[in-house]
């Protein structure tokens, strides 16, 4: 059985009354709810098992081809220390491109595409301890009394922590 793909259309531009919107993919990892710019978004596949890469981190689960380009494939429960990840019918993988590379992050399922107002987007609250890292935390969104955490996907993917990429698109 091949993994189906959803493509994700290019956003319409906003109308000059929500100019200030963005648009987040959402999707969930254990209890909490994800937001990342819709822009970075190639596709959403279902998950496969990639193939293992010798030596790699905890959280790089190995490579995919995706139409003859090799893409590695990351789970973000992993990298984000929040348990034991399980792979049922829901999870999915969300390809991005961010800096030029095509990487995929495993997620537990994907929700929604929402368009959230600037007003509906909080700062980052800061903390007193380093233990809590927010650097790659752009804000938290507030839908109908749901928190999303909105992730700065390309600082998370291009930070030397991932060796990814080389660093950010010029």
């Amino acid at each position: 059985m091949t993994p189906s793909a959803t493509p994700i259309a290019p956003s319409k531009a906003p109308a000059p009354d929500d100019a200030a919107a963005s648009e987040f993919l959402t999707f969930r990892l254990g209890a909490e709810s994800y937001g990342i710019d819709i822009l970075k978004v190639q596709e959403i596949r279902s998950h496969e098992t990639p193939t293992a890469i010798a030596n790699a981190p905890a959280f790089i689960k190995g490579v995919i081809n995706l139409r003859g380009v090799i893409v590695p494939i990351l789970d973000l429960r992993i990298r984000f220390g929040l348990g034991e990840a399980r792979y049922d019918e829901f999870t999915v993988v969300i390809i991005l491109n961010v800096a030029g590379r095509v990487v995929g992050v495993v997620v537990d399922s994907v929700s929604d595409v929402l368009t959230l107002p600037a007003a509906a987007i909080r700062p980052t609250p800061e903390f007193a301890s380093a233990a809590v890292d927010t650097k790659y935390i752009t804000g938290l969104g507030t839908v109908d009394e749901q928190m999303i955490i909105l992730l700065d996907i390309e600082r998370l993917m291009t930070s030397a922590d991932m060796a990814l990429v080389d660093g950010p698109a010029q």
